[in-house]
């Protein structure tokens, strides 16, 4: 679930402005019955020529690249009774990786999709209902948003989401980094680096989540089915055999008159997957060079990460995140991460009379574990990758953006990545990557 959006004025106003009907539901609480949101994004991106000794079929490649993506999306919502809430977003992707979605841990356009390609493809992203049940204590008002009607909430409330949507709508929600089409495009900033959350090969998945809100205080819980295969688009429907648990605390607080939050995640991810220490076992037998492909079994991974949001003014905030798995086996639905650090700010352009516009830079430290590191020194590849040798250091990530308001529903973004030791090699990059986004959103 996307996170009710506070407001100063009354979400009743809001609704009134938008021309959204309203139900009553007893004197002091009315709520928009219907929401419809919708969002294009076009984002080029060209990277730089590079040092390269050597290149492998999972490398990024070291000429000059062009990529792009593109995506529109419409997020139909109505209340189908008190409490209740059904959305439906239909989506339509395209788009051309660099490199093809290959060569790095924090790849750097999160529009992009595993399934990305040239002709655009129109699927169902999100089917999904949630119910609330308010429980009492001080009310707070939430603005139409996508997926997000209207309405007046309870501070203290129960909330459970069940159908199709993505880990990451719920989970890990930074208020800074967590957007890449409006924030940070690398993924190690959409989400904590190390969560291998369940997805499919677009980003979403079916499952359910429960979360009891007490005042400044959000726990939540949810199961997802996993794909059916390692980055698979197809989803495994026996979720109580294989599938993705995490747990999340967040505590809301104000410091200086600011708003922050803190959050503990911890995540038990449950498939059938390659372990790196039993593909390295099995070399010897297959020519030796290591295939996770060929040891599959029923295994676990487990991780956690802790993330830290903060305003320091009106217009300026702060975010860190630290995130780790166990690394023992593959990467079964997000990127090759599995130590990941970052640390970043955001701020909008008042102090220069662009009240509008928001600056955005961050840092990220990327890293494998042992067992993966010598899985890729020996010659083995992941879904991501494999440089076919590998001189191991910790993968960083320079992204700065721009963000101007160029009308009331539009943005144009210019962004810059500097990426030092990409895929972990030591002997490869550093790697220069420009990119131009577009957004427009109703």
């Amino acid at each position: 679930m996307f996170q009710p959006k506070a407001n100063t004025a009354s979400a009743l106003w809001l609704a009134a402005l938008a021309g959204l009907p309203l139900l009553s539901y007893g004197d002091d609480i009315q709520e928009a019955a219907w929401s419809a949101h919708f969002q294009t994004t076009y984002i080029w991106e060209a990277k730089a020529p590079f040092s390269a000794p050597y290149t492998g079929e999972f490398s990024l490649r070291p000429e000059r690249e062009k990529g792009y993506s593109f995506s529109a999306t419409a997020a139909l919502g109505f209340r189908p009774w008190t409490g209740g809430e059904l959305y439906f977003d239909p989506e339509a992707v395209q788009g051309v990786p660099l490199s093809n979605l290959r060569g790095l841990g924090g790849m750097t356009n999160g529009e992009q999709q595993k399934t990305s390609g040239p002709n655009p493809t129109l699927y169902r992203a999100r089917l999904f209902l949630r119910q609330t049940w308010n429980l009492g204590g001080e009310k707070e008002a939430v603005e139409s948003d996508f997926n997000q009607m209207a309405g007046l909430l309870d501070k203290r409330r129960i909330v459970v989401t069940a159908g199709n949507l993505s880990v990451t709508d719920i989970f890990d929600n930074s208020a800074y980094a967590h957007d890449a089409r409006t924030q940070f495009m690398n993924w190690a900033l959409l989400a904590h680096g190390a969560y291998d959350f369940a997805a499919d090969a677009r980003g979403y998945t079916w499952g359910a989540v429960i979360e009891y809100f007490d005042d400044d205080w959000a726990i939540r819980a949810g199961r997802f089915m996993q794909p059916a295969e390692s980055n698979g688009l197809a989803l495994d429907k026996r979720i109580f055999t294989h599938y993705g648990d995490q747990v999340e605390v967040e505590h809301g607080h104000v410091w200086g008159d600011q708003p922050g939050k803190a959050r503990v995640l911890v995540f038990r991810n449950r498939a059938t997957m390659g372990g790196f220490r039993d593909a390295l076992a099995e070399a010897p037998n297959n020519g030796g060079v290591p295939d996770v492909a060929r040891v599959r079994t029923e295994r676990s991974k487990i991780g956690f990460g802790f993330s830290a949001e903060q305003g320091l003014t009106s217009d300026i905030g702060v975010f860190a995140r630290a995130s780790w798995n166990d690394g023992a086996s593959e990467t079964y639905a997000f990127t090759e991460i599995e130590r990941s650090f970052s640390v970043g700010a955001a701020v909008r352009g008042g102090a220069w009379n662009r009240a509008d516009d928001t600056l955005g830079i961050a840092w990220v430290r990327n890293g494998l574990s042992q067992a993966h590191r010598d899985y890729l020194a020996a010659g083995g590849v992941g879904a991501f990758i494999g440089d076919g040798r590998l001189n191991y250091r910790p993968e960083s990530i320079t992204e700065a953006y721009y963000s101007f308001k160029l009308a009331k529903a539009v943005t144009l973004s210019l962004d810059a990545q500097h990426i030092v030791n990409p895929a972990y090699n030591a002997e490869r990059g550093p790697v220069n990557v420009g990119s131009i986004r577009l957004h427009a959103q109703y």
